[in-house]
């Protein structure tokens, strides 16, 4: 028996440096990138835990789930840890930042989540970024969401620690990764004893073993499918063009959060500005007395592929996300899934309005 999947050649050392150098132009950066083995809570885990320990002093800025979780790590590292939480609803701003370290003026790590998908909202990170260069502080970025929905400029922004994941906008496979790593940051882990190493959390086995050898040889034999997979999804950004792909992606948030507006029956924008909404998803406050699960239950049985979902956790009864992301950021998925969602508030008793909801896409589609 043949299969497309089976009985490849093996991955070559210098091919898989090729696959890290394409993620490094699509990043903008020179600083060294890692493509990690696994979904991108590899990278952001092991990044932690390199730079961090007991005499780190964290601000850890939580506007989403996952500024909760690289919390929670901090603190298992011994750091000493300053939360800065804002309302989900909104985005943390520079100024916030600025007084954060006024208040703790020992604070050398900032950690930070571009775009919490989970939330719909995205963060100022250049702005952010001037500050937390004032200041010397490492600073650490999840940029999962972000990458390929809205610019990420790790070199210019003076990221030290980038984190990225392929199977949002980019598209492409999720049990790779990829982290960029200054030489600041190489410094604090080789200097950390708490760093992980001979472990598959470490990055310093990565910069040892394969950046510092020239990258001639793997430290293990790579994850062969999903690695080509994101050669395939990188190929196809460049062949559409990143800018192109961005614009997408906004084009598909705008739009969705115009025809939210113009739909009526109660749903309305989860995220109050849309300065403050991510370009790769849209949440939705379900009306008052309903329930987001039942909506997209009844919209995902008009169909079941559109990219609708409830919110997870505690915004499970009240949040819809509508994940415009890759291949689904067109204005016929903004379209179908805003008709759907239409039919279910219709079905509950709600007043709608699906042709106002249409052309407001179609209007709000740049």
């Amino acid at each position: 028996m043949t299969h497309p999947f089976l009985d490849l050649a093996p991955l070559s050392a210098e091919h898989f440096a090729a696959v890290e150098d394409r993620v490094a132009r699509l990043l903008k950066t020179s600083q060294d990138v890692v493509i990690m083995q696994g979904e991108a809570l590899l990278p952001l885990e092991g990044a932690i835990r390199g730079v961090a320990g007991p005499g780190t002093v964290a601000l850890n800025v939580i506007t989403g789930p996952y500024g909760q979780t690289f919390g929670d790590w901090l603190r298992d590292c011994g750091a000493t840890v300053h939360d800065l939480a804002v309302p989900f609803h909104t985005a943390v701003t520079a100024e916030q930042i600025r007084e954060a370290f006024a208040a703790h003026p020992d604070i050398d790590f900032v950690s930070l989540v571009h775009a919490e998908a989970a939330t719909g909202n995205t963060n100022p990170v250049a702005e952010i970024g001037e500050v937390v260069r004032e200041h010397g502080a490492l600073f650490y970025l999840d940029a999962v969401a972000s990458i390929a929905a809205e610019p990420v400029l790790p070199d210019a922004w003076g990221v030290d620690l980038c984190v990225i994941g392929a199977q949002k906008a980019m598209g492409g496979p999720a049990g790779v990764s990829a982290v960029s790593v200054s030489a600041r940051a190489w410094e604090r882990m080789t200097a950390n004893p708490q760093a992980p190493r001979h472990s598959y959390l470490s990055l310093l086995d990565w910069k040892q073993r394969w950046i510092d050898g020239g990258r001639k040889a793997l430290l293990h034999a790579p994850a062969q499918l999903e690695m080509l997979a994101l050669e395939a999804c990188v190929e196809r950004i460049e062949s559409e063009g990143l800018d192109a792909l961005m614009a997408r992606h906004a084009s598909a948030a705008a739009a969705t959060r115009a025809g939210t507006l113009a739909l009526g029956g109660g749903l309305e924008p989860y995220v109050h500005e849309a300065r403050d909404a991510a370009p790769v998803a849209t949440t939705l406050r379900a009306p008052a007395g309903t329930d987001a699960r039942d909506l997209v239950a009844k919209a995902l049985a008009v169909d079941p592929v559109l990219p609708l979902v409830a919110g997870g956790g505690a915004l499970a009864q009240e949040m819809i996300r509508v994940n415009h992301y890759g291949p689904q950021a067109t204005r016929g998925v903004v379209q179908s899934s805003l008709a759907a969602l239409g039919g279910a508030l219709a079905e509950a008793g709600f007043a709608v309005d699906l042709e106002g909801a249409r052309k407001a896409v179609a209007a709000a589609w740049a």
